[in-house]
């Protein structure tokens, strides 16, 4: 019998030699908490494909961040319903809407929590898609400007970062330049870089109310299939001045991050999204699976792939694990 020389398991025989020899280290500093905010005062609703999460008037939405600074989670990105809808989404840069009330609310509550803010027109158009339509297409170039205004109305609110996430050609320029002009050079862009049409987003869809009255996204959003036209979109968004860049979905998608984390010297971000978060939550009511293992493992694996930046529905419960 031949005794092995190398032994691999004397680095696993304790709790305390695998903390010493762990490569990827993952904290409550590495998540993003999304919120999402709606009209009124005093609500506070769960949204029925996101066990968990919930539909908040601003003032709880400071309650909710709030909870999420204690627990050591550095950013929230804020999501919003609006009164009002039409074709031009003209609710998204009102001052009054709810996302630009709970962007004001938590900087003045939290002014070290870093807010992240949503740009994008589908939750305020009245067709649900990302952009302008003239005469039955998306127009591209006409929604540059549109999404320009929304961007600025959240950097006057207080957002640290704006986050475009419409996939329209030359926004994150558009954004860039309407920012400085303004006076707001010091605002971040992350840039939802890599944004893929998936079938993962469904629960969101119905969280934002955003779902297309007509026709589908993959017009504007990336084909599942495809990679290498991932490491344009970020290269395109880093040359127009994305200081982040994000991958979206992440699970599905672990390959992107990697190839986009060794392609570019920029913080990568990856979002665990709504149907990757419904799917563990419905599996844990089963029981069929350990939740908080499963979320610890998944969202290690996003950082490990190369993510230093995760935007995820467990961010409260995975901070409170950790």
């Amino acid at each position: 019998m031949i005794t092995p020389y190398i032994r691999p398991q004397r680095l696993r025989v304790s709790a305390g030699v695998r903390a010493m020899v762990r490569e990827t280290q993952l904290s409550p500093t590495d998540l993003v908490y999304p919120i999402f905010v709606v009209p009124g005062k005093g609500v506070k609703n769960e949204i029925s494909a996101l066990p968990g999460q919930y539909h908040l008037s601003s003032e709880l939405a400071v309650v909710a961040a709030r909870e999420a600074y204690e627990l050591g989670i550095p950013a929230v990105i804020v999501f919003g319903l609006p009164e009002y809808k039409d074709g031009r989404g003209s609710s998204a840069w009102d001052a009054a809407s709810p996302v630009q009330q709970a962007i004001g609310r938590i900087k003045d509550e939290l002014p070290e929590l870093v807010v992240i803010s949503d740009v994008c027109l589908c939750q305020y158009t009245d067709h649900g898609h990302c952009g302008i339509f003239k005469d039955g297409r998306l127009d591209n170039d006409a929604s540059l400007g549109i999404l320009g205004k929304v961007a600025l109305s959240h950097a006057v609110a207080g957002a640290d970062i704006v986050a475009p996430s419409d996939m329209m050609d030359g926004r994150v320029r558009e954004i860039r330049q309407t920012l400085d002009d303004a006076g707001y050079s010091r605002i971040s862009v992350m840039s939802y870089a890599a944004k893929y049409a998936s079938a993962f987003y469904g629960p969101f869809r119905e969280a934002a109310d955003s779902a297309p009255q007509f026709g589908d996204r993959r017009s504007y959003q990336m084909d599942p299939a495809n990679a290498m036209e991932a490491l344009r979109e970020v290269a395109l968004d880093i040359e127009e001045g994305a200081d982040f860049v994000i991958v979206k979905p992440a699970m599905a998608y672990m390959d992107i991050i990697r190839n986009v984390r060794n392609s570019f010297n920029v913080p990568v971000a990856a979002y665990n999204v709504s149907g990757e978060y419904a799917m563990v939550k419905a599996a844990a009511a089963q029981g069929w699976i350990d939740e908080q293992k499963i979320v610890i493992e998944t969202l290690t694996g996003i950082k490990r792939a190369g993510a230093k930046i995760i935007i995820t529905y467990h961010a409260l419960a995975a901070a409170r694990w950790l």
